[in-house]
């Protein structure tokens, strides 16, 4: 069944633009409420980033989850990997995150966790989405639903963050500057490594409810790249809105994306014996990555592109780590979902045990020359199926002999074909995309 409300990551929009409205909302919290409940009642968590309208929808959710009869516990601003924990460890049915993750103030959206911690299973979104077309209905007045708030939320996590390292683990001596783009690592980010022993500096920390992912944070590096080059920090960590994406900077201001910390934590895990299968990475990550792994003879894999799909191929090959150049990691020896901190602590653990800095230890890794071109088309006839098209991206693929590889793709929110063309050498590279482009163009003209 096709899907009316979800998308690939919960329900995402502009504020003020349906579904992204608080009368939804509250039918949302009801809906969820119906389909949670055993026994007549439910407990569910709450959790949200910084952005300004995450106060009324956390009302409208709760007002909706008690009408159906559920208590609600309340967490506030926290990031999206410690809901998933939180619902797990307190043993609730279910947790919501209300955040746009890596989007501007004016967007927001709902992800739900089950009681596992895991992405919601097919058949509970579309009970979910089933009920949302029924009309609302009150549970009886003594089994409405009481909401409170877990104080100790953040404590919680942070101790659950460090347990991730080993006992006694120091990071003593080491500098870095941290970036939690106004978003709902703001309190959590800076205390785990600094209580782990890091000299730690601070940026966008000061969360007004419009400045989350403003000009900072993972899809903004630049203020962080120039303030570890100032400081003279070893290295810079930047976490997204809502702290599942991580990326980070050397001590030259080098941008250090998800696919290199990808391969530093696989190369460490596999160096000690403890990587479990292989490592999943999707469609777009660089070719470096595959072939470096290639190398240590680490199997890998590609999945679509998103998390949900990364780690349904994680779970269908029983294997622990994988992620997007974004900065999405996804550490199943971990913890259950993708978390941008438990991810740079492993990264940091890595470059511990080898005694390396970030700059070195990337070296591992070299990134092949990517090339991206977008092509805009009317719809109608899809070119990706024109002869044309299969046959000129064939002939490059043949040319590029193993050593570099094309991917056509529609993209999912405009009228575009993404042609993208990644091999050893730019030039060549840019070349094939250029020529695949024109060929694309030709047939949606």
């Amino acid at each position: 069944m096709s899907r009316k409300y979800f998308g690939t990551d919960g329900i995402r929009g502009r504020v003020g633009d349906f579904p992204i409205t608080p009368d939804f909302m509250l039918k949302l919290g009801w809906a969820a409420g119906m389909a949670f409940r055993k026994q007549g009642k439910c407990r569910i968590l709450i959790g949200k980033d910084t952005r300004i309208s995450g106060y009324m929808f956390e009302s409208a959710l709760e007002a909706g989850l008690a009408a159906a009869g559920a208590d609600v516990q309340l967490l506030g601003p926290m990031p999206t990997p410690a809901i998933a924990y939180l619902t797990r460890t307190f043993q609730a049915d279910a947790g919501i995150v209300i955040s746009a993750s890596h989007n501007p103030h004016d967007d927001n959206g709902i992800k739900f966790f089950s009681s596992q911690g895991t992405k919601l299973p097919d058949d509970v979104e579309l009970m979910i989405e089933a009920l949302l077309d029924q009309p609302m209905t009150v549970v009886e007045s003594a089994k409405i639903g009481k909401a409170s708030r877990i104080n100790d939320a953040s404590g919680r996590y942070i101790e659950f963050c460090k347990s991730s390292v080993p006992t006694n683990t120091s990071f003593a001596g080491l500098k870095i500057v941290i970036d939690c783009a106004h978003g709902a690592a703001y309190k959590v980010a800076p205390s785990v490594f600094r209580e782990l022993g890091a000299e730690v500096s601070v940026l966008s920390a000061q969360p007004d409810g419009l400045n989350i992912n403003d000009g900072c944070g993972s899809t903004h590096m630049g203020a962080l790249q120039a303030e570890v080059v100032a400081r003279q920090a070893d290295l810079g960590i930047a976490f997204d809105g809502d702290a599942d994406r991580v990326l980070m900077v050397d001590h030259t201001g080098t941008l250090v994306d998800g696919d290199e910390l990808l391969f530093i934590i696989a190369r460490d895990l596999h160096e000690r014996g403890k990587l479990q299968g292989g490592v999943v990475g999707t469609l777009m990550s660089n070719l470096g990555l595959e072939l470096a792994l290639a190398d240590l003879a680490i199997p890998f894999v590609r999945a679509k592109v998103g998390d949900r799909y990364v780690i349904a191929e994680l779970l269908a090959r029983d294997w622990q780590l994988g992620g997007e150049g974004s900065g999405h990691l996804v550490c199943f020896q971990h913890t259950t979902t993708g978390d941008a901190i438990i991810a740079a602590l492993q990264v940091l653990m890595a470059l511990k045990r080898r005694g390396q800095g970030l700059a070195e230890a990337r070296q591992g890794m070299q990134k092949c020359p990517q090339v991206l071109v977008n092509v805009r088309f009317a719809g109608g006839v899809d070119p990706l199926e024109h002869v044309a098209v299969q046959a000129a991206s064939a002939r490059v693929t043949e040319q590029m002999a193993g050593r570099g590889r094309v991917l056509l793709r529609k993209s999912g929110t405009e009228p575009l074909v993404r042609v993208m063309v990644e091999g050893d050498d730019e030039g060549q590279v840019r070349g094939y995309a250029d020529e695949l482009a024109k060929v694309v163009a030709e047939v949606c003209a």
